[in-house]
């Protein structure tokens, strides 16, 4: 059931970043697996938003990543990309760094500062409030041409 879950939740992440415009850079998918990622990749290019959880069948992990992938496109608009990690048997680097515990969700700045930690879910509308106050995003909102 383990494996079904995580096969059916993989297929539709990587549908949902298929679908996504195609970019150069280290983050040209909107999510990855924190296997596969260093955060200096992202370093004044992107938003890392990391999604950590002891198994993909974690109730909270489901429920997050299904209000990420409904507004995957907002969150790409702002240069947001989503890491998840849901092995810690895999001691991958992210966990090693930003140590978890149990569900957690961590959103760092293109700065490489860690702006939010939350212990449960969070709505997308959310995390855009929390973004649009951060100082680089202030900074990108003032230098737009008008009109867009």
């Amino acid at each position: 059931m383990k494996t079904l879950l995580s096969l059916v939740l993989a297929v539709f992440i990587a549908s949902s970043a298929t679908a996504q415009d195609s970019d150069t850079g280290p983050a040209s998918t909107a999510i990855l697996s924190a296997d596969t990622v260093n955060l200096n990749d992202f370093l004044w290019l992107k938003r890392p938003l990391v999604i950590f959880a002891d198994t993909p069948a974690d109730p909270r992990y489901i429920e997050q990543m299904g209000y990420i992938t409904e507004r995957l496109d907002v969150l790409t608009a702002l240069d947001v990309v989503v890491i998840t990690d849901t092995d810690p048997d895999a001691r991958s680097e992210l966990r090693k760094t930003l140590r978890p515990r149990g569900f957690g969700l961590v959103l760092i700045g293109k700065d490489g500062v860690i702006y939010l930690r939350k212990p449960a879910p969070w709505h997308v509308r959310e995390i855009i409030r929390t973004i649009d106050k951060l100082p680089m995003r202030q900074q990108e909102l003032r230098e737009r041409p008008r009109g867009s």
